[in-house]
């Protein structure tokens, strides 16, 4: 089979089709919201195809039949009828000034306006929307769709300013009021984002708003399936583990440790992230795509606002339905945004106690979450970090804990003094991420015994290495510690070389104190 064209930062539905290109048919969904409802929202993670399937709604309601054959929706609708169809995409600006927001809506409306002519000479944005919804259902004899993708994305920008928020969110009300007034002239209404801001009205206002984003039977709408991944892509996949040298299971395996998890609903099946997965097939290799195309502002800043523990995600943390709908700017939590925007993702549900399991989706958002929370817990510099702890992680590999441990005490020393919360439970934090980041090995941390929790535990090829902290106390204390607790004990027999790692943590001194390393059979 020819190799076929990666869609990857294509988010035109018909640039697509006229390309040999892999496409994830996602059109029966479409045909299901057209003839169920008229306005529907959808919350997905950034760069999880809601911009592509937005288009390929827009081709529909154009009634471009040609576009859709061998799709789903070509056997299913009998119609395709042709509807005036005012499509904005917030997502192509950044909002830090109030005059871009201003701008860039101007353009929005100018375009169709341009098309369907203006009725009169208003200024004000709702009043040039309602008067182009109007004007398009007069010229055309047909009520008008309105599609909106990325509704929420100024907003975001501006999380971290207040004042500047209050400015947008009053535009933004301003903006999105015709979509009730005009309720008459409109077909359908399809709205986009990660978040909830409630003060825009929307929700509150929009007559019959379905909010689909955790509606069993739309779970998969965005995103893609392991049984589409296995039928859709099995060519790809035997492509790339011909050059990374595993089997087409193997191959398999890596792609779901890697990409997949995502589950937006009770009964949603494995979902993988679409742009890291066919970044992944295309050059086959398993790098951490998503993280890479830059970490939103308003992560980082709700890391510096809520003071995330990130060992609370990897264990799992209870929510319940509705921790999901709070509204973004009146959280009092972080959970709901970093959920919606693909941090953490439903793991479990409890339908006993109606309780949900979040957790971290897959290895590259736990690795790329975790990256994140280094730069606020020790060195702001991303580079510093990384080269911390592949050093450390050589030195691992080498069994040289003397060096490792003093890479560790001179990294501590550098952390600046006008870093948050110099606690216990930030040093804590600080050697969670380092032993979590180095993924060369099996690194596991507070593992339990039978008798309690080591701090971390790292395996390599020949040797198993426990490690234990005191803050303020003595390496004999942390060794013994080791011998009381047997956490040596279920490893004792897998003919590896073990070794104890006693640790002082000198908290005036914000860095390791003495260490003592004690190695047997």
């Amino acid at each position: 089979m020819a190799e076929r064209f990666f869609p990857i930062g294509i988010q035109t539905f018909e640039k697509l089709r006229e390309r040999n290109a892999i496409y994830i048919d996602k059109t029966e969904y479409i045909y299901r919201l057209a003839h169920n409802g008229t306005t529907y929202f959808l919350s997905r993670p950034r760069r999880f195809g809601k911009s592509l399937l937005v288009s390929t709604m827009e081709a529909y309601f154009q009634g471009r039949k040609e576009l859709f054959q061998g799709l789903a929706i070509e056997k299913l609708e009998t119609e395709w009828t042709s509807y005036p169809v005012l499509r904005f995409d917030l997502s192509g600006s950044k909002y830090s000034e109030i005059e871009n927001l201003k701008s860039s809506l101007n353009d929005l409306l100018h375009e169709y306006e341009l098309v369907y002519g203006k009725r009169t000479q208003a200024t004000a944005f709702s009043t040039r929307l309602k008067n182009l919804i109007v004007a398009a259902e007069e010229k055309t004899g047909k009520p008008v769709v309105v599609l909106i993708d990325e509704y929420d994305a100024p907003m975001l920008d501006s999380l971290n300013s207040p004042e500047r928020m209050e400015d947008i969110r009053n535009i933004m009300r301003d903006f999105y009021s015709p979509l009730k007034s005009a309720d008459k002239h409109l077909k359908f209404i399809f709205l986009t984002g990660i978040s909830k801001f409630s003060q825009l009205s929307i929700f509150s206002e929009l007559n019959n708003l379905d909010n689909i984003s955790m509606w069993n039977e739309y779970g998969s709408i965005c995103g893609i399936t392991e049984q589409e991944l296995r039928t859709e892509m099995e060519g790809e996949i035997q492509r790339m583990e011909g050059c990374l040298n595993l089997s087409f299971e193997e191959a398999c395996a890596k792609l779901k440790e890697k990409y997949d998890g995502y589950h937006f609903c009770r009964e949603s099946e494995d979902i993988y992230n679409p742009f890291s997965l066919l970044n992944a097939l295309q050059k086959k290799t398993l790098d951490n795509f998503w993280f890479s195309t830059g970490t939103p502002t308003f992560l980082t800043e709700m890391i510096k606002r809520y003071n995330i523990d990130p060992q609370t995600f990897e264990k799992g943390f209870p929510a319940i339905a509705d921790m999901f709908d709070t509204p973004t700017e009146t959280a009092t939590s972080p959970i709901p945004v970093l959920y919606q925007s693909g941090y953490l993702t439903i793991k479990s549900y409890d339908p006993e106690l109606s309780v949900y399991t979040l957790g971290y989706p897959n290895e590259e958002v736990r690795l790329g979450f975790q990256k994140a929370l280094m730069q606020h817990y020790a060195a702001p510099s991303l580079d510093v970090n990384a080269m911390f702890v592949l050093n450390f992680s050589l030195a691992l590999r080498g069994g040289d804990m003397d060096k490792a441990l003093t890479l560790m005490r001179a990294f501590f020393s550098s952390i600046p003094y006008d870093v948050e919360n110099q606690t216990e439970a930030h040093y804590q934090t600080v050697f969670y991420l380092i032993f979590r980041l180095c993924t060369s090995y099996v690194v596991r941390t507070e593992v339990r015994s039978a008798a309690g929790r080591a701090d971390a535990l790292v395996e390599t090829a020949d040797s198993v290495y426990v490690f234990e902290f005191k803050l303020d106390g003595s390496v004999e204390e942390a060794l013994r510690q080791i011998d009381d607790k047997g956490y040596m004990i279920p490893y004792s027999a897998n003919g590896k070389r073990l070794v104890k790692v006693g640790v002082n943590f000198d908290k005036e001194l914000r860095t390791i104190g003495e260490w003592k390393v004690v190695g047997f059979k």
